[in-house]
């Protein structure tokens, strides 16, 4: 089950579990739309892999799997993807 974290890894842009700003890789590492497309050009700086956009969790499947509350920041890392 995806981790649906709150925020983007380079600006902490909130995304809630609706969001369809919210990007991800393989590995769940989560973006917001603007920094995946304009800074990351849709390359994951943490692995390399491909953004796409991340599914939403139906609203009645929330309560019994919640998004996570784990918000992950590095902005040091958000540079152009290698």
């Amino acid at each position: 089950m995806l981790q649906l974290r709150p925020g983007c890894e380079c600006c902490d842009k909130d995304l809630p579990p609706e969001s369809a700003d919210a990007r991800i890789c393989s590995f769940e590492c989560t973006f917001c739309v603007d920094c995946a497309e304009s800074v990351l050009e849709g390359k994951c700086p943490n692995c390399g892999g491909e953004l796409v956009a991340r599914p939403r969790r139906p609203a009645g499947k929330l309560a019994k799997f919640p998004p996570s509350t784990e918000r992950v920041y590095k902005p040091a890392g958000c540079g152009r993807a290698a």
